[in-house]
């Protein structure tokens, strides 16, 4: 073993202690001790690693995030997953690739139309007004919140050509339906899997289910490599386009740091370039820069070990969350997991019922109070927001549960991090809650 090996492990041997010096557990105190909706849950070996990659100093992807992205697409069953900085720039790639000149006939154009819903995250959306695309807003079901797939079908229109939605909140949206429809009419697929890794639909995971599916590495979903997010896909054609677009739009291929991969550098003739313009620098599309770092995806290497254990502990807090809940049906509509699906949860999301005596506000004040975490279910009703008062879109429907939700919805956490005691206090703060409020009401009276 080299000095420079040897002292490699020496350094990293001392991380252990580090972490239990750095990062002591701490007792709960209710009330005061914080319990937030998500939160990073890492442990000494993601530290190990990160502290390897850092001493390679290897500062753009490499060895780890190989190893990343071959792991996390066996996890999935997928020939590819391509690592990026970010859950929300996964949708934009996975929407720009379908611009594509090179797909031909099925490239997206200009003003056409990609169906979405209007209670969704706004970089699920986003994507398809940044390429000149018109999204089709739906409404949402109440209980499971994804998509009302008995409108699906009449949102599609000639200039339709894809469709990209969320399992939201870890609840997989009705897959049989949206993929019927896709398949019937020709339509792309982009399953916005950031809140579901880990779920289920009759036996399969999410985000193997579309033509492109997205996935975030961001502190609060299921993994976290800090910044960081990843598309995945079945198909060689989808997965160049999606590199090509994430590597400043070139042709070429090859990783950093490799030359030469098409064995063919010198040979090409592509556009209006000279025959044997060097590969490397000829451009396809009209791309971006949006890779990774490696010591991210060391974090993400570590913290796939973990994946199984962390799912399991979203299924349990959820579980407790609900059962404890339950007896407060008269005022709250409880979520439900869509019929055949096994969620991954990411959050445990509470309607208040319009004729309660409290409104969402005051609860989810009471809850902040106690220093409970809240969070609104995304942007509410996107159309509302201000951002997207002057773009062109169209709309199904009368949004109606897509309004209820912005008035009336928020969800909680279940992420690993929380205990058995931290759950039991927020039930009880919301009992509490809800039972004085009743009681006022009835003295009213």
């Amino acid at each position: 073993m080299g000095q420079s090996e040897q002292l490699r492990q020496d350094i990293l041997s001392q991380i252990a202690q580090y972490y239990s010096a750095a990062f002591p557990s701490r007792k709960f105190i209710p009330g005061e001790t914080a319990v937030p909706v998500s939160g990073r849950v890492f442990d000494q070996d993601d530290l190990i690693h990160l502290v390897d990659s850092s001493l390679d100093f290897w500062l753009t992807t490499g060895r780890y995030a190989e190893k990343f992205e071959r792991e996390f697409a066996q996890y999935l069953g997928l020939r590819h997953a391509l690592l990026c900085n970010s859950g929300s720039s996964a949708n934009l790639l996975a929407l720009s690739a379908l611009t594509s000149p090179e797909l031909g006939e099925k490239q997206l154009q200009p003003g056409d139309e990609v169906i979405t819903v209007a209670a969704g995250f706004p970089t699920t959306v986003n994507p398809t007004i940044q390429n000149s695309l018109v999204p089709v807003f739906l409404d949402i079901e109440l209980g499971t919140y994804n998509i009302d797939v008995e409108q699906v079908e009449s949102a599609v229109s000639p200039k339709t050509k894809a469709i990209m939605i969320a399992h939201t909140l870890g609840n997989p949206f009705n897959l049989n339906t949206i993929l019927e429809i896709a398949k019937r009419y020709n339509l792309w697929l982009i399953e916005d899997n950031c809140d579901a890794l880990g779920s289920t639909y009759e036996g399969k995971l999410t985000g193997s289910f579309g033509d492109l599916a997205t996935v975030s590495f961001y502190p609060a979903h299921h993994i976290t490599m800090g910044e960081g997010g990843g598309i995945l896909t079945n198909s060689p054609k989808l997965k160049v386009l999606v590199e090509s677009f994430r590597d400043w739009g070139r042709s070429c291929w090859c990783p950093p740091g490799v030359d030469n991969t098409c064995g063919k550098r010198f040979s090409w003739q592509l556009g209006e370039l000279p025959e044997g313009y060097d590969h490397k620098y000829i451009y396809s599309h009209i791309g971006y820069n949006l890779k990774l770092t490696d010591m991210q995806a060391a974090v993400g290497v570590s913290q796939l070990q973990k994946l199984p254990g962390f799912i399991e502990s979203r299924k349990h807090n959820w579980k407790l969350l609900y059962e404890g809940l339950k007896p407060l049906e008269e005022f709250l509509i409880l979520p439900e997991a869509t019929a055949g699906s096994d969620p991954s949860w990411f959050g445990f999301v509470i309607s208040v019922r319009k004729e309660a005596p409290f409104t969402r506000n005051q609860l989810v004040r009471y809850l902040e109070n106690r220093k409970i975490g809240t969070r609104l279910l995304f942007g509410g009703n996107l159309v509302r927001q201000p951002a997207y008062q002057s773009i062109s879109y169209r709309v199904v429907g009368d949004l109606k549960n897509t309004d209820f939700v912005m008035n009336q919805t928020f969800w909680i956490g279940v992420y690993p991090g929380l205990t058995a005691e931290m759950i039991g206090f927020v039930v009880e703060s919301i009992t509490k809650f809800a039972t004085e409020q009743a009681n006022k009401a009835v003295e009213i009276i």
